[in-house]
Order: C-alpha cells, then structure tokens, then sequence
C-alpha cells in the first residue's frame, strides 16, 4: 500500500461549539512497537468527543490532541512486535484519540476483529461503547441472568448497546428516555420497560415494576439529582454504576439508605486505562459478545452519518434528538 506523507485530521480551533472542528493536514504517523496505523474508513462520534471539544475532557499524555476515541477501516501498517495483524485486514478499533482523521494509530491489544456481516460504519460504532457497557454492566457491575436492570438515556449510544446486551444476557430491563418515540425505540431494543421522564418519574414508575423488587444494577450517566433518586429505587445489594455526569458531577447521597440496603456506588472511565487492561478487555469482548453481533441478536444502532469533513455538523446533531450512534465516513472504503 502506498502511503501519503499528509492525511487530514479534525482539528481544534480553540474549544466552544462544533464550530471549533475545523480540517486541517498533519503528517502521517508512523506506528512504534506494538502499534498499527489504520487506514480509517469510519469513525465513531461521542460524549467524551464533545467533552474534549468544549475542553471539559483533555486526551491522556501521549494521545493526538484531536477527538476520535474509535474507528473502523483497513490495516495499513503494522509496527515492530506486531503479530496477529497484517496489511489490507479489516479491523475496528480502540485509541485515546485521534481518530477523526484519514489514518489513526492504535495499540494492538486495542485492535479488534470485525463480526461477520457488519460493514465499516457499523464496526466504528462498536468499540467505545461496547467495551464501556461490558466492563461496567457485566464486570464492574456483575449483572446477572433475572437481575433487574436499570439505564438512563436508553437510546443513546451508551444506552442502546447496554438494553442490548442485559436483555441478552437475561436481565429484565428498564430505561428512561425523552420521549414516547424514543420509548418505542428502546422497547423494541429489548426494554421491558421505558419510562419518558419528561412526562414521568421513574422512581414512582419503578416503585411496581416487578413487584416492587428495586433495581438490582443502574448503569446512570446523569448524575447531579439523579444519585439520590438511583439509591431510593435500588434493590437490597443493589449496585450503581457512575460513567458520565451530564446532569452535574454532585449529588446528595442518603448514607442510611445505603447501609440500609447494603449498596454498592462505583464507576469508571475508560480513555486513561491502561494499554494491557484495554487488551484483555478487548479479548473477553471477542469472545463473549462477537458471536452475538455475527448472529444479529444484538447489533449498533446508527442515527447518521456525516463526512470526516463535517464533523462539526455531527456534533451539533449530538446535541439534538437522536436514537444510536452517529459516525463520520472517510470515503477510504471506496477508493
């Protein structure tokens, strides 16, 4: 494959809006030991990209200083060290940023297979949330077949593959969501059920719900006012998992209620750990959750689609209604 020694990336003029995304040209990374650069072909749009656009959410030492945190296209070149991939194989990825661009660099534990059946643009909306709702749904959070579930922003990206996989796995789930469209949505994801919190409280729609058990697991990317009202509907033993906090990172916490119940409040953030813990994560993904997208019994969820060029047109889609995932396309597939 012959390379160019440019490639255009997403740049941030500043931080604001998605105005701030402009293209610009930057040399072409060359990858080190253990590294492969992706000739990318789809990238994936999210939460943490605005984030960092709006300066709220700086990459980690090391990373492109542009958003990108998961990609789908063609192995380029691979690095020294580099076993399992080879130039020309369709892969998706995994990066701490950097991937609206041309080409992207990844670690090769962070490098993932693409099911069967999925195109590019289906694959880059697989990595960033897929791995974030396995590890704090299914490791993290220790869901079980006949626990309750409960997410908030049910058709988000976050939100779609997380109704998904409990109702996979077995659970029972519930899911506040903006709207009955939305509700209808998430319902027909799996949910058993959806509760419009612009119309209702989903405490008092969970006060019955399944006889009045409590939720066993709430995956919130909320916060703010939504902690206290997460701890009141919990279920003796039940757990919270904090991932995001859109509503405000401080809430009030009743500590009597939660040794009453014996809860258990954690959370998480993916974009800082470690190169070995992505990889082993990466690798029980594979293995647990690949057969099930090559079998279409789960599958990312995709609103739009926009150019690389226009990412500031996909960011400000982000801040309008949306249910799934929106990526950007290169046009690589074609050429």
């Amino acid at each position: 494959m012959t390379l160019p020694s440019e490639m255009t990336i997403m740049a941030l003029d500043g931080h604001g809006g998605p105005e701030v995304l402009v293209p610009r040209r930057a040399p072409l990374p060359r990858p080190g030991e253990g590294e492969v650069l992706i000739q990318v072909e789809a990238a994936g749009v999210n939460r943490p990209d605005v984030l960092q656009r709006m300066g709220a959410y700086p990459p980690p030492p090391g990373a492109p200083d542009w958003p990108g945190l998961e990609v789908a296209g063609r192995v380029a070149v691979v690095g020294p060290g580099v076993r399992r991939w080879r130039e020309g194989d369709q892969v998706m990825a995994l990066l701490s940023g950097g991937g609206y661009a041309q080409y992207a660099l990844a670690d090769q534990g962070s490098v993932l297979s693409v099911p069967s059946g999925l195109g590019a643009v289906e694959a880059a909306a697989i990595p960033e949330t897929f791995l974030t709702v396995w590890h704090n749904v299914f490791q993290r959070g220790a869901l079980k077949r006949g626990e309750t579930f409960l997410v908030h922003g049910g058709t988000s990206g976050i939100g779609t593959v997380a109704i998904q996989l409990a109702h996979a796995f077995g659970a029972l789930v519930a899911t506040t969501v903006g709207g009955e469209a939305k509700a209808d949505a998430a319902r027909r994801l799996g949910a058993d059920l959806a509760v419009n919190y612009r119309t209702d409280d989903f405490v008092a729609a969970l006060k019955d719900w399944q006889g009045g058990r409590g939720v066993d697991l709430t995956l919130d990317m909320i916060g703010g006012d939504y902690l206290p009202r997460n701890i009141e509907v919990a279920a003796p033993d039940g757990r919270i998992v904090q991932i995001a906090h859109l509503n405000g990172r401080k809430g009030e916490i009743d500590l009597f209620a939660v040794m009453r119940k014996r809860l258990t409040l954690t959370g998480s953030t993916l974009r800082a750990r470690d190169t070995a813990f992505k990889a082993a994560l990466c690798a029980e993904l594979e293995e647990k959750v690949w057969p099930l997208l090559s079998e279409g019994r789960v599958k990312p969820l995709i609103d739009a689609t926009y150019p690389l060029e226009k990412a500031a047109n996909a960011h400000a889609h982000m801040d309008k209604d949306h249910i799934g995932k929106i990526v950007l396309v290169t046009g690589a597939a074609e050429s």
